[in-house]
């Protein structure tokens, strides 16, 4: 499933690159959803993307981790871990629009495109699982998952407060916080998981 995601997404975009009506169909537009119940918007703007290299970095980060989470749910939930892993990721690219749904339901200027809401739900999930895996830090420095999401989440909430630039904090904060409640939405056990895996390490 993520494969199929990261081609689909990385072709529409390139389209849309390409030809900005695609682009001006398939954006997020809050008013547009609100007033004029053009729902697919919900959806469809996490297929397009705003650079190559927004593009690129969401792609990356989406294969990387979903590649790891559609293992897990495989060996947790069998045939629905498919399913499974979808809802995860455009439940995620839902939930992380709502908020600028209804703050910007008035603004028919206020337009946002990319993934990184429903990538955000995928690593937080990954994280979830594997708390003090490392990742790395631009790249580089090797740093333990739940540290990492601490921060993460600091940021985006610190950033989305400042409103200093055109970075969708909010989305990429509640897309966070649906990457780590839906496993336990899944199946509630998984807190106890989670709990064992976060203290059985310090």
């Amino acid at each position: 499933m993520t494969l199929i995601i990261v081609i689909v997404a990385s072709i529409v975009s390139v389209m849309a690159f390409r030809d900005r009506s695609l682009m001006e169909k398939l954006q997020f537009n809050a008013s547009r959803v609100y007033h004029k119940k053009e729902w697919h918007r919900l959806v469809s703007h996490a297929f397009v993307h705003g650079s190559y290299e927004h593009l690129i970095i969401n792609m990356l980060v989406l294969y990387s981790f979903g590649m790891n989470v559609e293992r897990t749910f495989g060996d947790m939930f069998g045939r629905m871990s498919n399913a499974y892993f979808l809802l995860l990721f455009f439940g995620g690219v839902i939930f992380s629009s709502l908020y600028s749904l209804y703050k910007h339901r008035d603004n028919y200027y206020y337009n946002a495109v990319g993934a990184s809401g429903g990538v955000a739900s995928v690593m937080f999930t990954a994280v979830f699982f594997e708390p003090w895996s490392k990742l790395l830090l631009f790249g580089i420095v090797p740093i333990p998952g739940i540290v990492f999401a601490v921060a993460y989440l600091a940021y985006s909430y610190h950033m989305a407060k400042k409103k200093v630039d055109n970075i969708g904090h909010d989305a990429h904060f509640l897309g966070a916080v649906f990457g780590f409640v839906y496993p336990i939405l899944l199946n509630s056990s998984l807190f106890s998981h989670f709990i064992e895996k976060l203290f059985g390490r310090i």
